[in-house]
C-alpha cells in the first residue's frame, strides 16, 4: 500500500469530526477512534494488500486473506468516500459562484450520511461471528435434584430438538435413558447444519431450575440441575473405522414405541473392539437408520478419545462443560415461580416468558446471537492487543 493511502487511512479515523467516531460504543462495539483499533485497522489492509501480491500464497495465506477480505472491503469503501469528500473541499475553495458552492455543500452532506453508514457497517463486520457448517453430539444428562433434575433433562432435550427443527437444521436422536416418571436420565443428539458447532456449543455447561415439583404437597421451591455437554461431530475422513474392529449386534427395541416394539430387529447395538467402546440406538423404527446413527455416535465418541488422549487441555474443557452438576454451577436459570430465564454470561440477560423460551424458538435464537456476539468482541479486543504487543506498536503516535 502507498504511502499516500496510509496517511489518508490516518487521516481518516483521526479527523474525529464524523459523530461515529467520538461517540461512546455499547458492550459490543468497537472504539473505531481508540488508536490502538485505528493501527490494527490500518495494517489489515497493508496485510490484504501484501497478500494479494503475493506469488504463491499458502493455505493460511489464502485462509488469512478471505478472513480479513469483509472489513478490509468496508475500509476501502471508507478511503473512496473520504477521498471524495476531500476533493469537495478543495473544489469549494476554488469555486466562487454561490449556487455551486450550495450544491458542493449538499452533496458532501450526502457523503457525510454515507460515511456514518458505513462505521455501522464496520462496526457490524469486525464483531460479526464466524459460522461454519458442521455438526455437533449434544448429550442432556440429568444432575442434582432426582427425579425432578431428569423430568427438566426431558424438557431441555425437547428444548433442544425443538431449536433444530426451526432452524431448519438436520437432527437425529441418538440415545434416550428414560426415567420412571418420563424424565430422562441421559439422552443425546446429532445435530448437523449451519452455525451449529458456534451456536451450540453455547448449551454447554450446567443448566439450574427453580421450581415447585408435581410431587411437592408443601409447596416449596425445590432447586434442581441438568448438564450438557457439546462435542464435536466427526466426519468419516476425521474417524475411519474398519469393518473388522466392530461388532454389530441388533435386537428388538424395547419401551414404549407401538405395534414395531418387539416385532422387529430395528435395535442396533455396536462394540468398537480395539476401545471397548460400546454405542446403541434403538429410536428409529429402521435398523438401517438406527446403525447410521450408531456408528456416528461411535465416530463422535472416538474423536473425543483422541481428543482426550492427544490434548489433556481440550479434555479439561469438556469437564469444564458440565462441572460437577451442583446447584451453585450454572450458565442460566430457569426460574418457574418468577417466570424467568437468566442467562449468567456477560451479553445474555434476563428473559420472560419462560413458556414461550422452552419451545426453542426465536427468544433462545436470540440469546444464542447476543452471547455469541459478545464473545466474538472479547476475541477481537484479544487479538488487537496480541497484535499491538507482537509488533511493538506505540499506540500513542499510531
Amino acid at each position: 500500500m502507498s504511502l499516500s493511502r496510509i496517511l489518508l487511512f490516518q487521516s481518516l479515523f483521526k479527523s474525529g469530526k464524523h459523530a461515529l467516531l467520538t461517540k461512546c460504543y455499547s458492550q459490543n462495539s468497537v472504539n473505531l477512534s481508540d488508536p490502538i483499533v485505528q493501527t490494527y485497522l490500518k495494517y489489515l489492509l497493508i496485510e490484504h494488500e501484501d497478500l494479494q501480491t503475493k506469488p504463491k500464497r499458502s493455505n493460511e495465506d489464502t485462509r488469512r486473506l478471505h478472513e480479513i477480505k469483509p472489513v478490509v472491503s468496508v475500509l476501502e469503501q471508507r478511503i473512496a468516500l473520504y477521498d471524495s469528500i476531500e476533493s469537495l473541499k478543495e473544489l469549494n475553495k476554488k469555486e466562487g459562484d454561490q449556487e455551486m458552492k450550495k450544491m458542493i455543500k449538499e452533496e458532501a452532506q450526502i457523503y457525510l450520511k454515507r460515511l456514518n453508514e458505513i462505521d455501522s457497517e464496520l462496526q457490524s463486520t469486525l464483531v460479526e461471528p464466524a459460522l461454519t457448517e458442521g455438526g455437533v453430539l449434544l448429550e442432556v444428562t440429568a444432575g442434582a435434584g432426582g427425579q425432578e433434575a431428569m423430568l427438566f433433562a426431558r424438557e431441555l432435550f425437547d428444548m433442544y430438538h425443538s431449536h433444530a427443527q426451526y432452524k431448519e437444521w438436520q437432527v437425529d436422536i441418538a440415545s434416550v435413558e428414560e426415567s420412571d416418571m418420563g424424565g430422562v436420565r441421559k439422552a443425546s443428539m446429532l445435530v448437523q447444519g449451519y452455525g451449529v458447532p458456534e451456536l451450540m456449543k453455547i448449551e454447554a455447561g450446567v443448566h439450574r431450575v427453580q421450581r415447585i415439583p408435581a410431587t411437592e404437597k408443601g409447596g416449596r421451591i425445590h432447586t434442581s440441575t441438568v448438564s450438557v455437554a457439546v462435542l464435536p461431530q466427526p466426519t468419516d475422513i476425521e474417524v475411519n473405522i474398519s469393518d473388522r474392529d466392530v461388532i454389530i449386534e441388533t435386537k428388538r427395541a424395547s419401551g414404549a414405541g407401538g405395534q414395531h416394539v418387539n416385532t422387529t430387529d430395528s435395535a442396533v447395538r455396536i462394540v468398537h473392539t480395539p476401545t471397548g467402546t460400546v454405542v446403541e440406538c434403538q429410536e428409529g423404527r429402521s435398523q438401517i437408520k438406527n446403525k447410521q446413527i450408531a456408528l456416528q455416535k461411535l465416530r463422535t465418541l472416538l474423536l473425543e478419545k483422541q481428543i482426550a488422549e492427544q490434548s489433556s487441555k481440550i479434555n479439561s474443557e469438556r469437564k469444564a462443560q458440565i462441572g460437577s452438576s451442583n446447584r451453585n454451577e450454572k450458565i442460566r436459570t430457569y426460574n418457574y415461580p418468577q417466570d424467568r430465564v437468566t442467562e449468567h454470561r456477560e451479553g445474555g440477560g434476563t428473559v420472560h416468558n419462560l413458556k414461550g423460551f422452552m419451545e426453542g424458538g426465536e427468544p433462545l435464537e436470540k440469546l444464542h446471537e447476543s452471547l455469541l456476539n459478545q464473545q466474538r468482541h472479547q476475541i477481537l479486543m484479544e487479538e488487537i492487543q496480541e497484535f499491538v504487543k507482537k509488533h511493538n506498536i506505540n499506540t500513542s503516535t499510531s
